[in-house]
């Protein structure tokens, strides 16, 4: 895992400064303290910052150089190397080393463009070709990893973080339409855009192509799900079987590395599987007995999974550790994860992942297995209820209320108003601009709904549903959290649930397989009965990630003094506030305040 970062001068007589790459670079060193590299070819620059995960040894640094043809900085992880290996070499090709980086560059000679469509993995990189004078960059499917570029007249600007950019091109103009989509929606990733005003992130599942010659770019999709009706006509059993079979060939692949691998181990469901998997397979490739799992005990005993993870690691026999950050701590990290984040987020549950990451690192681990996605392809979140409503009939209606406390642990007037909130599009804008009430009408009015209209249309299709959580609406920002805490720590985190193969077949398995017998998520309850005892596997309380909030971060003066000296705030609110009772709006309007002073930060009317 790494950094990458790139200049290109649209003027080709200006030729990039060594000094401009290395700013860039610096910023991003936490990304790759390993080894460092810089190419410039005229007006072209590119940098890279490495973390040595596969082929350790130097032949492997970046920028990485295919005879005189191609040089390539890559950010991320091609599981299936070995195999594509294979495969160019029975069409010719020859290889130095068993790095994964000389494997995209060759399929890249192989293939072009459409080498991406045979890596399973997570990847975002840059191709300067020399012979197409072109450079070529990709993101993977799900947006695993970052891509941000900027452009204007004079010159193309990207990188893996925003702050790189920001050393060539300094902005402190708030993107006002972000801002409030994430201050009343609480969604930030719904487009292209970023928080800052012309920077912006290459979405999952496109290409981006600039033509040095003419000096411009184009973008195109390369990636879409696809829905497989083969998969949706089996019996329970069967899909069952495959929904396993498919994630073990998943971890399989993940666990490949020549470093130390944990996985995370929150307590609940979706880690528990992962870490049972894991455990199996990595017995069967090297024997060791080296794998951890990390857990991120909770202050708040109510919502502390800890015991649980106790009771599956000793269960499957895997090395615990479990970490309970304390107030001091939390305090200690507030501005740091708000800087590194970049962008104003959604609660102060990304310090748990944070602390999970640092633990992972003191641990001497390089690579991390997490459970990001999982929730999205498995109807895991109690929203789903409008789905399962929306397109059943009356006599099914009934029975998934009397179950839903099984299902989701709420009871069926939660469900009905679920229902009615998540499917029903004037509610829901209703609701949200009562939520907008202390902001002054010129802001209120430029509260764009179109998006959250597509969203609460596709509650009538699950399919589409799906599509949308995973490209826009809601998987893009966890995404974006997991990899910027990952990366602060220099760990490669890798995402099972996510392998493209994977999710295909989760979205396409018949629909009421997942929500069956008065429990959600059951095609993986049933496989995890092989491994884990009943009171684990059904479990019916989600607790998830979340924070102590009162114990961390107690409601006080202070949080408001704090929101009422902002200068942006100022400007989008009638008046002074003297208390906040919806303590997720505090936090978003508290982590907006922060981030101005950071990034210094305007906003215009």
């Amino acid at each position: 895992m790494c950094g990458i970062a790139g200049i290109i001068n649209k003027d080709s007589k200006i030729e990039i400064q060594i000094s401009a790459l290395k700013k860039m670079a610096d910023k991003i060193k936490h990304r790759g303290p390993d080894a460092e590299g810089f190419h410039i070819d005229q007006n072209v620059g590119l940098a890279h910052r490495r973390l040595s995960i596969i082929d350790v040894s130097s032949a492997a640094d970046q920028p990485f150089y295919f005879e005189e043809k191609y040089i390539l900085i890559f950010n991320g992880a091609i599981y299936n190397h070995i195999e594509i290996r294979e495969e160019l070499i029975k069409l010719g090709y020859k290889f130095k080393m068993q790095s994964d980086t000389e494997v995209l560059i060759a399929s890249y000679d192989c293939w072009g463009e459409d080498c991406v469509n045979k890596f399973n993995g997570m990847w975002a990189f840059a191709i300067l070709d020399k012979v197409k004078n072109i450079v070529f960059c990709s993101r993977d499917r799900f947006g695993i990893k970052p891509f941000y570029y900027y452009s204007d007249e004079k010159k193309f600007i990207f990188s893996s973080e925003i702050k790189p950019i920001l050393e060539i091109q300094p902005i402190n103009k708030v993107n006002t339409k972000v801002l409030l989509q994430y201050l009343i929606i609480n969604i930030s990733d719904i487009s292209e855009e970023t928080f800052f005003e012309k920077i912006l992130k290459l979405p999952g599942s496109h290409n981006l192509i600039y033509d040095l010659k003419m000096g411009e770019y184009s973008i195109y999709r390369y990636y879409d799900l696809k829905f497989k009706k083969e998969i949706s006509i089996l019996n329970l059993d069967d899909s069952i079987k495959l929904f396993h079979n498919e994630f073990e060939k998943s971890i399989k692949l993940r666990l490949r590395s020549d470093v130390k691998i944990a996985s995370a181990l929150s307590g609940g469901l979706d880690s528990s599987y992962m870490v049972a998997m894991a455990k199996k397979n990595i017995e069967n490739v090297d024997g060791k007995d080296t794998f951890t799992a990390i857990t991120v005990g909770s202050l708040n005993k109510e919502e502390d999974e800890s015991s649980a993870a106790k009771i599956i690691a000793s269960t499957l026999g895997v090395n615990h550790d479990i970490v309970i950050p304390s107030i001091e701590e939390f305090k200690d990290s507030l501005d740091d994860v708000i800087y590194s984040i970049e962008e104003p987020f959604g609660g102060p549950s990304i310090y748990m992942q944070k602390f999970l990451m640092k633990e992972a690192r003191s641990l001497g681990t390089k690579v991390l297995l997490d459970g990001q996605g999982a929730d999205e392809i498995l109807l895991g979140y109690s929203r789903y209820a409008a789905t399962y409503l929306r397109r059943n009939g009356l006599m099914k209606k009934i029975k998934f209320l009397r179950n839903v406390k099984s299902h989701y642990d709420i009871s069926a007037i939660e469900a009905i108003k679920i229902y009615f909130y998540y499917s029903t599009f004037i509610i829901r804008k209703i609701f949200l601009l009562n939520r907008a009430k202390f902001l002054k009408k010129i802001y209120k009015d430029k509260l764009d709904f179109s998006k959250i209209k597509d969203l609460t249309q596709s509650y009538k299709n699950t399919f589409e549903l799906h599509k949308n959580e995973i490209f826009w609406c809601q998987l893009p920002e966890l995404l974006k959290w997991e990899d910027k805490n990952a990366m602060q720590h220099g760990i490669e985190s890798r995402l099972p649930f996510l392998d493209y193969n994977f999710v295909e077949t989760c979205l396409s398995i018949n629909n009421n397989f997942k929500i069956q017998d008065g429990w959600s998520k059951y095609l993986l309850r049933r496989n995890l009965e092989n491994y884990l005892p009943n009171s684990i596997t059904y479990n019916r309380r989600k607790i998830g990630f979340n924070a102590p909030i009162q114990e961390w971060w107690p409601e006080s003066m202070e949080i408001i003094n704090t929101i009422n000296k902002s200068t942006i705030i100022r400007k989008l609110v009638k008046k002074d506030f003297k208390i906040i009772k919806d303590r997720d709006l505090e936090w978003r309007l508290y982590n907006i305040a922060v981030w101005e002073k950071m990034y210094n930060m305007k906003i215009e009317d």
